[in-house]
């Protein structure tokens, strides 16, 4: 099983732990402020925006702070938007790729301290593109397999523009390229199929097999360490972890 599915159930359980407590509605936030300020503040003409408000909407982030953190974005909020994008790459324990997406207020704050990160969980820091070849930018959906048959669900999928339909764990993962996911979005949403969550997220080309427990937990943790900090939004791997294994994580 590769790693953006892993992490994908692993991620919707941290979630409801982080909405809990405000980390993840402000990570939120940020997201729409900068997707604001980078394509305008119409989520119909702003896909990066549109996947945003979905992410936010699905962990119940208010309305106001919605079109707050739109405004602040676009700049009609006095404000202003005083955040960039950053992209930090390198590896995990076992040579495995790690991409963590981010938005800060501070470059030089940030990047020391996710050297750190990687540097405590068995990792190292990488140049820029050492890794971020082996990702392409999909929309994701994860689909409680509840909600639908699978068949039906690879149908309406399929018509909408998913490039593929997969039944992980407890739930189903749909892939588009990212002019497909408006589309997609809207199929859902008009057959009434529940979503667990939906996003632009980096999908790997190609998998890295993580075949030790020992390994793989240095993996986890660095992917939790990246995703815990504050300026990081989203993070994505390459590493393929076994059931057996994920089993003796779990237990």
């Amino acid at each position: 099983m590769a790693g953006h599915s892993h992490w994908a159930g692993i991620k919707h359980k941290k979630a409801i732990v982080d909405a809990k407590r405000g980390k993840l509605w402000s990570k939120l936030s940020k997201a729409i402020i900068i997707a604001a300020k980078l394509g305008g503040g119409d989520p119909e003409n702003n896909i990066r925006l549109r996947a945003a408000i979905d992410e936010a909407k699905a962990v119940s982030l208010p309305k106001d702070n919605i079109q707050r953190a739109i405004r602040r974005g676009t700049g009609a909020d006095s404000e202003g938007a005083d955040f960039d994008d950053v992209v930090y790459e390198g590896y995990g324990a076992g040579g495995v790729a790690i991409l963590a997406e981010g938005v800060t207020d501070n470059r030089n704050r940030t990047a020391p301290e996710i050297k750190k990160i990687f540097e405590a969980a068995g990792g190292k820091l990488g140049t820029s593109g050492c890794v971020s070849w082996n990702f392409e930018k999909k929309g994701v959906f994860i689909v409680p397999q509840s909600a639908v048959a699978e068949e039906a669900l690879m149908e309406l999928a399929l018509e909408a523009g998913a490039d593929d339909v997969d039944a992980v764990d407890e739930s189903f993962e749909i892939t588009c390229v990212p002019e497909a996911y408006d589309s997609l979005a809207k199929a859902l949403e008009t057959a009434k199929i529940e979503t667990e969550s939906s996003s632009l997220g980096l999908v790997p080309k190609d998998t890295a097999d993580v075949s030790d427990v020992e390994t793989a937990r240095k993996v986890i943790k660095l992917m939790e360490m990246l995703d815990d900090h504050e300026d990081i939004q989203r993070v994505s791997s390459n590493f393929s972890i076994p059931d057996a294994i994920m089993e003796q994580l779990d237990s």
